[in-house]
């Protein structure tokens, strides 16, 4: 009885903080790979070194180039890109898309960024795509995992209410009072953990061209990862939030405006915040209004 209690108490201290699928398919028995594990798993001095493993990916012959597959030596799904050539991969797919739905194909087909293995489902956008107004937010979190939007947990029901104040809402099919939202990763980090910069920079072409696609007149950037992945910036989001950047790139014919603003699910976490989220939604609806 003992032993099932502690076993239900350790399963809620790891949904609580975030733990709550498996990335391997086969657990590690970390008891084998102690400095005393490797101490005997070491040759005995002189002898010569062990060779390593090449893997079945380098073994095969370039199918591209016609060379035959070896049995059992051909990977039933392609790995992850390398970052170098995950980004150039990125920049081209990106690029050769004209319409939002174009991108969609092209993203969900793109296999760059290791996410896309451990997510449930991409999350592209939600909202009217011909609205004034683009948020950009971070990436996915467990609800937004599961539906494919974004925003639809329980930051993204505060973030709801914060554009209904403004009298914005995601919904609405008049273009004029409708917000079009999106993150900077399309897949979810497992356990809701930091994207990496290799992960963001993988993904970074595709909410760039999403940009462009969307033509909007105001750009909202939510959380630091956005703010400081498109604006090129260093400084923190609590240095950033409230300020009006211009955001610009080749495929756009005029820079945007462009705001950073508290992430929901921060203010979820720091109530008080709320005070500096309320004025930067008024400097918003001033804009908008301007």
């Amino acid at each position: 009885m003992n032993a099932l209690v502690h076993s239900v108490a350790v399963l809620r201290f790891l949904a609580e903080i975030g733990v709550d699928e498996a990335v391997n398919d086969v657990p590690t028995d970390w008891t084998t790979v102690g400095p005393r594990a490797r101490a005997a798993a070491a040759p005995p001095p002189g002898a010569p070194p062990a060779s390593r493993p090449v893997p079945a990916q380098a073994m095969a012959p370039n199918r591209a180039a016609g060379g035959p597959a070896l049995p059992g030596l051909e990977s039933p799904t392609p790995g992850p890109l390398g970052a170098a050539e995950a980004g150039a991969t990125a920049r081209a797919a990106a690029g050769q898309a004209s319409t939002l739905e174009e991108l969609q194909r092209a993203l969900a087909a793109f296999e760059g960024c290791a996410l896309k293995r451990t997510a449930t489902n991409m999350v592209f956008a939600d909202g009217n795509p011909q609205s004034r107004i683009m948020l950009v937010g971070e990436a996915p979190g467990e609800h937004e995992d599961r539906q494919g939007k974004p925003f639809v947990g329980p930051a993204g029901a505060l973030l709801d209410k914060m554009l209904a104040a403004i009298g914005l809402d995601r919904h609405a099919e008049d273009a004029a009072k409708a917000v079009y939202i999106t993150n900077v990763l399309p897949w979810r980090p497992p356990g809701n953990r930091s994207p990496t910069d290799g992960e963001i920079a993988a993904c970074l072409p595709f909410v760039q061209r999403h940009v462009e696609l969307a033509k909007p007149d105001i750009l909202v950037f939510l959380g630091g990862i956005s703010a400081k992945s498109l604006l090129a910036r260093s400084e923190g989001i609590t240095r950033l939030r409230g300020r009006w950047f211009e955001y610009a790139t080749p495929g756009l014919g005029k820079a945007l405006p462009a705001l950073p603003m508290l992430h929901p699910a921060y203010l979820l976490r720091n109530p008080v915040a709320k005070r500096e989220a309320w004025r930067d939604l008024l400097a918003l609806k001033v804009r908008m209004e301007g």
